[in-house]
Protein backbone atom coordinates (compact mmCIF):
# COMPACT_ATOMS: atom_id res chain seq x y z
CA UNK A 1 0.00 0.00 0.00
CA UNK A 2 1.78 3.11 -1.40
CA UNK A 3 1.79 6.27 1.88
CA UNK A 4 -0.57 8.14 0.19
CA UNK A 5 -3.37 5.38 0.25
CA UNK A 6 -2.36 4.92 3.80
CA UNK A 7 -2.39 7.92 4.75
CA UNK A 8 -5.76 8.25 3.35
CA UNK A 9 -6.91 5.87 5.65
CA UNK A 10 -5.62 6.85 8.97
CA UNK A 11 -6.97 9.85 8.40
CA UNK A 12 -10.90 8.11 7.64
CA UNK A 13 -10.11 5.79 10.77
CA UNK A 14 -8.86 8.96 12.85
CA UNK A 15 -12.63 10.42 11.49
CA UNK A 16 -14.28 7.53 12.71
CA UNK A 17 -12.59 7.10 16.18
CA UNK A 18 -13.87 11.02 16.45
CA UNK A 19 -17.48 10.33 15.99
CA UNK A 20 -17.15 7.21 18.28
CA UNK A 21 -15.28 8.90 21.51
CA UNK A 22 -18.51 10.02 23.02
CA UNK A 23 -20.41 7.36 22.97
CA UNK A 24 -17.90 4.88 23.83
CA UNK A 25 -19.08 2.37 26.41
CA UNK A 26 -23.16 3.82 26.21
CA UNK A 27 -24.58 0.54 24.34
CA UNK A 28 -28.36 2.11 24.65
CA UNK A 29 -26.73 4.75 22.29
CA UNK A 30 -26.44 2.85 19.08
CA UNK A 31 -28.88 4.37 16.60
CA UNK A 32 -27.84 8.49 18.13
CA UNK A 33 -24.43 6.92 17.22
CA UNK A 34 -25.09 5.64 13.73
CA UNK A 35 -27.12 9.14 13.41
CA UNK A 36 -24.03 11.37 13.82
CA UNK A 37 -21.83 8.85 11.42
CA UNK A 38 -24.22 9.43 9.24
CA UNK A 39 -23.81 13.23 9.42
CA UNK A 40 -20.42 13.06 9.35
CA UNK A 41 -19.76 11.15 6.08
CA UNK A 42 -23.42 11.37 4.58
CA UNK A 43 -23.47 7.70 4.99
CA UNK A 44 -22.44 5.45 7.14
CA UNK A 45 -18.92 3.72 6.27
CA UNK A 46 -18.68 -0.32 6.36
CA UNK A 47 -15.59 -0.44 7.93
CA UNK A 48 -16.57 1.89 11.12
CA UNK A 49 -19.03 -1.43 11.94
CA UNK A 50 -16.30 -3.14 13.45
CA UNK A 51 -14.88 0.21 15.55
CA UNK A 52 -18.60 0.61 16.36
CA UNK A 53 -19.16 -3.06 17.94
CA UNK A 54 -16.31 -2.71 19.99
CA UNK A 55 -16.85 0.28 21.30
CA UNK A 56 -20.63 -0.21 22.45
CA UNK A 57 -20.21 -3.71 23.22
CA UNK A 58 -22.36 -4.99 20.32
CA UNK A 59 -22.26 -7.29 17.61
CA UNK A 60 -21.74 -6.48 14.16
CA UNK A 61 -24.46 -8.29 13.13
CA UNK A 62 -26.82 -5.86 15.08
CA UNK A 63 -25.26 -2.70 14.27
CA UNK A 64 -25.68 -4.25 9.84
CA UNK A 65 -29.29 -4.98 10.70
CA UNK A 66 -30.10 -1.93 12.20
CA UNK A 67 -28.07 -0.04 8.93
CA UNK A 68 -30.08 -2.27 6.18
CA UNK A 69 -33.33 -1.88 8.13
CA UNK A 70 -34.30 1.75 8.68
CA UNK A 71 -34.20 4.01 5.38
CA UNK A 72 -32.52 6.95 6.82
CA UNK A 73 -29.13 4.96 7.08
CA UNK A 74 -27.15 4.06 4.21
CA UNK A 75 -24.33 2.11 3.65
CA UNK A 76 -22.39 4.09 0.29
CA UNK A 77 -22.14 7.48 -0.27
CA UNK A 78 -25.57 8.81 -1.46
CA UNK A 79 -26.88 12.55 -3.49
CA UNK A 80 -27.60 15.80 -1.12
CA UNK A 81 -31.07 14.61 -1.64
CA UNK A 82 -33.09 11.13 -1.90
CA UNK A 83 -36.24 10.52 -4.34
CA UNK A 84 -38.52 7.63 -3.52
CA UNK A 85 -41.08 7.02 -5.89
CA UNK A 86 -44.06 4.94 -4.06
CA UNK A 87 -44.21 1.39 -6.38
CA UNK A 88 -47.55 0.55 -4.26
CA UNK A 89 -50.54 -0.56 -5.67
CA UNK A 90 -52.58 2.86 -5.27
CA UNK A 91 -49.63 4.61 -7.03
CA UNK A 92 -48.66 1.80 -9.32
CA UNK A 93 -52.34 1.93 -10.82
CA UNK A 94 -51.99 5.79 -10.98
CA UNK A 95 -48.88 6.06 -12.50
CA UNK A 96 -46.25 5.27 -10.13
CA UNK A 97 -44.51 3.15 -13.19
CA UNK A 98 -44.72 5.65 -15.65
CA UNK A 99 -43.41 8.51 -12.98
CA UNK A 100 -40.05 6.49 -11.99
CA UNK A 101 -39.59 5.59 -15.80
CA UNK A 102 -39.37 9.20 -15.93
CA UNK A 103 -38.01 10.30 -13.51
CA UNK A 104 -34.68 7.67 -14.40
CA UNK A 105 -34.92 9.30 -17.68
CA UNK A 106 -34.93 12.70 -16.41
CA UNK A 107 -31.81 11.83 -14.25
CA UNK A 108 -30.33 9.18 -16.19
CA UNK A 109 -29.73 6.66 -13.76
CA UNK A 110 -31.59 3.83 -12.07
CA UNK A 111 -33.48 3.10 -9.07
CA UNK A 112 -30.60 2.91 -6.13
CA UNK A 113 -28.13 4.86 -8.31
CA UNK A 114 -26.64 8.39 -7.54
CA UNK A 115 -26.11 11.00 -10.22
CA UNK A 116 -22.72 11.61 -11.25
CA UNK A 117 -23.18 15.55 -9.93
CA UNK A 118 -24.24 13.71 -6.29
CA UNK A 119 -27.39 15.50 -6.21
CA UNK A 120 -29.85 12.56 -6.39
CA UNK A 121 -30.33 9.28 -5.32
CA UNK A 122 -33.23 7.13 -6.47
CA UNK A 123 -35.17 4.81 -4.49
CA UNK A 124 -38.26 2.80 -5.44
CA UNK A 125 -40.68 2.17 -2.18
CA UNK A 126 -42.81 -0.46 -1.49
CA UNK A 127 -45.34 2.33 -0.13
CA UNK A 128 -45.22 5.49 1.07
CA UNK A 129 -48.84 5.49 3.13
CA UNK A 130 -50.59 8.37 1.12
CA UNK A 131 -52.64 6.14 -1.17
CA UNK A 132 -55.16 8.75 -1.65
CA UNK A 133 -52.64 11.46 -3.19
CA UNK A 134 -51.36 8.47 -5.67
CA UNK A 135 -49.09 8.47 -7.03
CA UNK A 136 -46.85 9.98 -4.29
CA UNK A 137 -43.07 10.76 -4.60
CA UNK A 138 -41.29 11.87 -1.11
CA UNK A 139 -37.99 13.97 -1.42
CA UNK A 140 -36.01 13.98 1.03
CA UNK A 141 -38.83 14.49 3.98
CA UNK A 142 -40.97 16.65 1.75
CA UNK A 143 -44.13 14.69 -0.08
CA UNK A 144 -45.78 15.22 -3.48
CA UNK A 145 -49.05 13.88 -4.16
CA UNK A 146 -50.46 13.32 -7.83
CA UNK A 147 -47.62 13.89 -9.50
CA UNK A 148 -47.10 13.64 -13.17
CA UNK A 149 -44.36 14.19 -15.32
CA UNK A 150 -44.48 17.53 -15.88
CA UNK A 151 -44.71 18.08 -11.80
CA UNK A 152 -42.31 16.09 -11.17
CA UNK A 153 -40.33 17.85 -13.44
CA UNK A 154 -41.64 21.35 -11.33
CA UNK A 155 -40.21 19.17 -8.09
CA UNK A 156 -36.67 18.56 -9.17
CA UNK A 157 -36.23 22.07 -9.99
CA UNK A 158 -37.07 22.87 -5.93
CA UNK A 159 -33.59 20.92 -5.57
CA UNK A 160 -30.87 22.16 -7.42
Amino acid sequence: MSQEIQADADLRAADIEAVIVPFRGRNGMLIPLLQKMQERFGYVPPESIGPIAKALDVFPVEIYGILTFYAQFCLEPRGRHTIRVCQGTACYIMGGKDLLDHVQGKLGIQVEQTTPDRRFTLERVACLGCCGMAPVVMVDNDFYGRCTPAKMDEVLELYK
